[in-house]
């Protein structure tokens, strides 16, 4: 059996809830690292790999909107939560954009985070753990989801989890409806308006990559879904 223990990123320069909120996941068999302002959140970062980041946003030397930028150049579908006094809805928007997994204001029930945490941990490990051996060809290229390979005129390019699901399952409906609904809910867990933001942002970055076969577009059809048009 394996006893590999999830790893959390806890970033807050309030020490007493910092510390307190380090033992809390602990004592529920986490790994957790806490560092007191985003300079430092971000060199354990670079350091080591982590499941799961808790970001406070208001830290001294680099608070935490731009650690998460930092966090997202260098992993781009690491879960990030936002834990902050800040209630303004500019606020929480602006977490979302940056591609949070979920904005908790404070004071919140540290049992309702934990919960959370494995929530999004239990459905990237489903999708990470995804076996299917089937494969696309699309057009001019070829794709594994199995490998997460997008492969083209022999270039490889080697997709995240959340980008490699999302074209598997445009591939699934090649030429057909990919309702939106359906993808925030296996993807992204729900289908909330700031998940459905996030979406827009992968279906951008999956257009870019498919850019050098012109008989290949994702439609966006208005308020529905997405269709992966393949002209044959």
């Amino acid at each position: 059996m394996d006893t590999t223990k999830y790893k959390i990123l806890l970033c807050e320069d309030d020490q007493n809830l910092g510390m307190v909120l380090k033992n809390y996941l602990e004592l529920s068999d986490y790994d957790v690292t806490l560092e007191r302002d985003g300079r430092l959140g971000l060199a354990a970062f670079q350091r080591e790999k982590y499941d799961i980041c808790l970001l406070d946003v208001m830290m001294p030397h680099m608070d935490g909107f731009t650690l998460a930028e930092e966090i997202r150049d260098i992993d781009p579908d690491v879960p990030l939560f936002f834990l902050s006094a800040k209630t303004m809805k500019e606020d929480i928007i602006q977490g979302y954009k940056l591609g949070a997994d979920d904005y908790i204001t404070k004071p919140f029930d540290s049992e309702v985070l934990l919960m959370k945490i494995k929530a999004i941990l239990k459905r990237n490990e489903e999708l990470n753990r995804e076996s299917e051996n089937m494969q696309f060809d699309l057009g001019r290229y070829h794709f594994n989801p199995k490998l997460r390979e997008l492969i083209h005129d022999g270039k490889t390019q080697t997709l995240s989890p959340k980008e490699n699901e999302l074209l598997k399952m445009l591939a699934e409906h090649k030429n057909d409806l990919l309702p939106r609904e359906r993808a925030l809910k296996k993807i992204w867990g729900s289908d909330t308006y700031f998940n459905g933001r996030s979406m827009d942002v992968y279906i951008a970055k999956l257009r870019k990559y498919l850019k050098d076969d012109e008989k290949i577009e994702i439609v966006n059809i208005h308020g529905n879904g997405f269709r992966l048009v393949v002209q044959e």
